[in-house]
């Protein structure tokens, strides 16, 4: 099952790197006047912080427009046709060196990717605002919970690599419902956490769920950028080479971290996204 996923998983970066890569050449007179040096560590730091499951969507467009490096406009492109390849290298990655079930695995990247492909449409209609406030909410509540499992007050968490019978079809159907909040802009990898932290799966076992989910879901939907022209090549070859630089740097970070430290990240990280989603609802752009 694994071999299938990274085979699926290969021929859809091949078919993309084709086209991202011949296109970006033909339009390498045109590279924006953005020196190298500053698209290169935008691209290792936040791809190294997106592979520990902070993300970097919102790290890289703050970047972005403090600096003035690339056109707003073509932001949202820029963003998911320059993370492609580390986001597959993160995928390939994981799915190597931490253990999870296969069929856990394969059952939960498909749910995400239908999510992302069919839920969409849905889910595009509810207000991102009430969104953005009921996910900070179950975020912050999740955050409790892993913090007094911590402190010892409940006992939590767990160190399974896979799920069976109805914790599967449950994780299926929220899963299902993150990869259709991730492309209307709301962040995948900390519910994703979150929901494998509370269903008594060992924290590790994230990674390569989300990771691969979410290379599927990047993969198709960046050739749409690229054929439309909405994204800004020389950005994005800067932070696809940097970015599997960094990726490759967190994957040793992740492989050696002892379960205790895990557990401490997994909390910052949804904390940090939960803090992230109600500063975004209390915002202008929340209200749409």
């Amino acid at each position: 099952m694994i071999i299938f996923l990274k085979a699926v998983l290969g021929l859809l970066v091949s078919l993309f790197g084709f086209c991202f890569f011949s296109d970006a050449f033909r339009k390498r007179a045109s590279f924006s006047a953005t020196p190298w040096p500053r698209l290169l560590s935008t691209g290792f730091v936040t791809s190294l912080l997106d592979a520990l499951g902070i993300g970097n969507f919102a790290q890289q467009t703050a970047l972005f427009k403090i600096f003035n490096m690339v056109d707003d406009r073509v932001i949202p492109g820029t963003l998911n046709v320059g993370n492609v390849l580390p986001t597959v290298a993160e995928a390939f990655i994981f799915m190597t060196v931490i253990s999870v079930h296969p069929v856990t695995l394969a059952t939960l990247v498909v749910s995400a990717s239908l999510g992302g492909v069919l839920g969409a449409g849905v889910v595009s209609k509810m207000s991102r605002r009430r969104v953005r406030l009921s996910m900070g909410i179950g975020l912050l509540v999740v955050a409790l919970i892993i913090l007094a499992g911590l402190l010892g007050w409940v006992p939590v968490g767990g160190e399974a690599t896979g799920l069976a019978g109805w914790k599967l079809a449950l994780a299926s159907v929220a899963i299902f419902v993150f990869g259709a909040l991730q492309t209307i802009g709301i962040g995948f990898y900390a519910p994703c956490m979150a929901m494998v932290y509370s269903l008594g799966m060992h924290p590790k076992t994230a990674f390569p769920i989300m990771m691969t989910a979410g290379a599927m879901l990047q993969t198709a939907c960046s050739m749409r950028f690229i054929k439309e022209d909405a994204y800004d090549p020389k950005a994005c070859v800067a932070l696809s080479v940097a970015g599997v630089v960094g990726v490759l740097v967190a994957a040793y970070i992740v492989r050696s971290l002892a379960l205790t430290t895990m557990k401490w990240i997994v909390l910052g990280v949804v904390l940090y996204t939960s803090v992230l989603m109600f500063l975004t609802a209390a915002s202008k752009t929340g209200d749409s």
